[in-house]
């Protein structure tokens, strides 16, 4: 079985992250779930599946545990760090204590552009004349006829939808408008993942040009 590469070093990140009461307190409100007014907190324990919490809540004097798991787990030491930002920044954002990134104006991102081909060459396979001097005839033939390329149109497009009803959501967490949000969507419905992957690159970016401003 192997090692836990985080578990190996949770003394140390414990006491290191004693330093930052405030940030545990966030972690608990927040990817904790609870609600009530935590006056104290503090790390105990963390590995690569999880960490765990012990806090106060305002007129208690006993402790409360809370273990917070890591979704997905951690892959190893290396990536505690980004994680516990990234989780701090999400639970900030969440408890209004840092403004949300906004995701205005719309910005199309040009690597989009590179599954355009494919999408032009999907129409002219589906629609090309049934003519053996046709391009088009041969390729529906080697994939296995017009039922597998119209069962490929609907994978796809069951695909974009679940993505378009994600970046949905994405639109009205980071304060899109309706203007841009619809741009947004409309956008994943007819690229996928290349609009919402690249929304949320520009979330992490805007987030990592705002760790100055808040230390």
């Amino acid at each position: 079985m192997a090692s836990d590469s985080v578990a190996e070093r949770s003394g140390f990140l414990c006491t290191y992250m004693s330093n930052h009461p405030d940030t545990l307190v966030a972690y608990v409100r927040h990817q904790g779930g609870v609600s009530e007014h935590v006056t104290s907190a503090q790390m105990t324990a963390i590995d690569q599946k999880a960490m765990t919490l012990v806090y106060k809540v305002k007129g208690k004097d006993e402790k409360i545990t809370k273990r917070v798991a890591f979704d997905p787990p951690l892959s190893g030491y290396d990536e505690v760090k980004p994680r516990l930002l990234g989780m701090k920044l999400d639970a900030e954002e969440s408890l209004g204590m840092i403004p949300r990134p906004q995701l205005k104006p719309f910005q199309f991102p040009l690597r989009a552009l590179y599954l355009a081909p494919l999408l032009i060459l999907l129409i002219y396979t589906t629609y090309a004349p049934e003519s053996r001097s046709h391009l088009g005839y041969w390729l529906r033939r080697m994939v296995g006829g017009p039922k597998v390329v119209w069962g490929i149109w609907i994978f796809v497009y069951v695909v974009h939808v679940l993505e378009a009803l994600y970046t949905v959501s994405l639109c009205r967490k980071y304060r899109t408008g309706w203007v841009d949000g619809l741009l947004y969507t409309g956008g994943t419905l007819l690229f996928g993942f290349a609009i919402w992957s690249d929304m949320r690159q520009r979330v992490q970016k805007m987030r990592i040009d705002s760790i100055g401003k808040i230390h």
